[in-house]
Parts: C-alpha cells; structure tokens; sequence
C-alpha cells in the first residue's frame, strides 16, 4: 500500500516536473532564438520589430489559449483558423455596411465563436465524430461562410482616428508618434485568469480528467458531456477574441484566408507542454510556446529566410516537442 501511494505521489510530482521544466525549456528556447536573431541582424533588435513580435502574437495567442483546452480533453479544434476570419469579416460587415456599432460587431464575432464551438462539442461530445473530422467539417464552413456574406471582397474595421475605431486602441496606442503595445497587458491577465480556470475550477479539472481517463471520469459522477462541450465552446469564445485582435491590427481581413493559422496556435500550444494524448497542459506554457512560433515567424526574415523555412523549422520543434512528451509520458509509466 505504501508503495502505491509513493508511485502515485511520484508520478504526480513527475507531472508537475515536466510541465514546469518544459515551460523553462521553452523559455530558455525564445531567449536563445532572440539572441540569436539580435546577433545575426542589427534590425532585429529595433522597437518596431518588438512590436510586430507582440502584435504576431496576440492572436496566435488568443486561439493557443482556447484550442488548449480540447487539446487536454485528447481533441483538437481545426476550425478556429478560418473560423478567426469568418468572425471577422461578419463583424466588419455589420459594422461597415450595416451601420452597426463597433461593439456590436464586436459582440457578434465573439458569439458567432462561441456557437461554432457548441456545434463542435456537440458533434465531438454527442455524436461521437472524431474532433479531427468534426472540426475539419466545421473549419470548411467557416472557411466558405465568411466569404459568401461578404460577397468575396476584403473588410477594412473601422481605422483608428475614424468613428468606431476606438477598439484598435484596445491592442495598440500612439504616444508621440511611438506605437504602445498594451494588448499584451490584456493577454498576460487573460493567461492568468486562465491559469486559475485550469488549476482552480471544476472546468480545468475535469477537462484534464477527460484527456486522462474519460469513461473513469463519467464513472466518478462527473458530466462528461457537458464538461466535453464546454472545452469546445472555450477554443470558440477565444477565437472570437482572436478575430477582433487580428482585425485591430491588420487593416483589411481578406475572405478565403485564416487556414494554417489553426496549426501556428495548436503548435504553440504542443510545445508549451499541452499534451496531444490529453490530460496534461498549462496556460502559461502555451503563451511561451507561442512566443517560439512568433520569434521564428518574425525573426527568419531578417537573416534571408522566407516564409516556407519558417514552416519547415517550426514543424522540426514541433516533431521535438511531440517526441519530449511521447518520451515523458513512457517514463511516468515506467
């Protein structure tokens, strides 16, 4: 009996170990990249560059923080990508041709979200589909819907002196001609109160039970169901976030586009320590994970690299980061 009880005090210390020794990892991981980056180009180590990194990485951000959570339940969401673009160009329509307030557009992007991840946990949850093949289904009407409301042109949100564009300054001010980037105050509070969802609620918890052991936690009392839902509908509300940050930012939000930005998010996620078999994750290691894809995203153009090394390269640490989990996981059974 003593020995059961210090195997399984051992293999929680174990967990608890990993995650908080890959998030060192991976921060010594983004230090390195940027080093190195500020080595290799004097341009990089500009204020501008710092301030494309932060505005890359609010809304990578934003969709890694809620595809987390069914990625610990051993899903996957594929539809916030497209689905990020399909909220946005909603939104700006409303607001630009239909004369809505900005908040309302707002407000829209962020339940047209939401409703989509209903849709997914109840396809998941209910129905039984792969998350794979369920959110692949709905990324392809998200992808199509946004494009057919707008009738296939470009949406430009309201620009920041213009009437309406005050939720830019949500994201991004100007003091003296100097661009602040405040959003990451909202992100850093996002990550927090996120943290504590995971760690503190009943949310957190039985979104990791499910990943663990799904049918001992239905065993247990606990509504799978609504709990599995629940986790879908999270990855929904914050790439409704993400879509009014991406239109903050970015002037127009063209149709068609948003896809492969769903794996930027997932693998961030991956490599902050969110385990693909479920069970396991952390928010804060998610925010540093996406910090490794943001560097590198940034960083590979200014010593020559194009956008297909960055592929390339972050599918490489993704590989790495799958295996150092696949790895860990062998030795707590072990």
């Amino acid at each position: 009996m003593a020995n059961k009880t210090t195997q399984t005090a051992g293999t929680k210390r174990s967990t608890i170990d990993r995650l908080g020794g890959q998030k060192f990892i991976v921060l010594l991981v983004v230090i390195a990249l940027f080093i190195f980056f500020s080595v290799m180009s004097p341009n990089f180590r500009k204020y501008t560059t710092f301030v494309n990194i932060l505005d890359f990485s609010y809304y990578i951000t934003l969709m890694a923080i809620g595809v987390a959570f069914p990625l610990m339940t051993g899903g996957v969401d594929l539809s916030i990508g497209t689905g990020l673009v399909c909220y946005s160009l909603v939104g700006g329509y409303l607001i630009v041709y239909q004369g809505w307030p900005t908040w309302a557009g707002m407000l829209v992007s962020i339940l047209m979200g939401c409703a989509v991840g209903v849709l997914n946990g109840c396809l998941v949850a209910l129905m039984d589909l792969p998350p794979f093949l369920a959110t692949l289904c709905t990324c392809m009407i998200t992808r199509g819907l946004g494009s057919i409301i707008v009738g296939g042109f470009g949406i430009s949100w309201p620009a920041a002196a213009a009437e309406g564009g005050w939720f830019r300054s949500i994201f991004k001010i100007q003091v003296n001609g100097t661009n602040i980037p405040i959003g990451f105050i909202w992100i850093i509070l996002l990550v927090i109160l996120m943290t504590f969802v995971l760690n503190h609620t009943k949310i957190g918890r039985y979104t990791l039970a499910i990943g663990s052991n799904k049918e001992a936690t239905r065993l247990s009392g606990v509504n799978v169901k609504f709990y599995h839902i629940f986790a879908y509908v999270i990855s929904g509300f914050f790439a409704g976030l993400a879509a009014i940050s991406y239109s903050a930012i970015f002037a127009t939000v063209q149709p068609g586009s948003g896809a492969g930005f769903e794996l930027e998010a997932i693998g961030g996620a991956i490599i902050g320590g969110v385990s693909m078999s479920g069970g396991a994750g952390s928010i804060t290691g998610t925010l540093a994970g996406v910090f490794v894809i943001c560097m590198l995203k940034t960083g590979l153009p200014f010593i020559g690299l194009t956008a297909n090394w960055q592929q390339i390269i972050t599918g490489f640490v993704l590989i790495a980061a799958v295996l150092v989990d696949i790895l860990k996981r062998k030795n707590e059974k072990m």
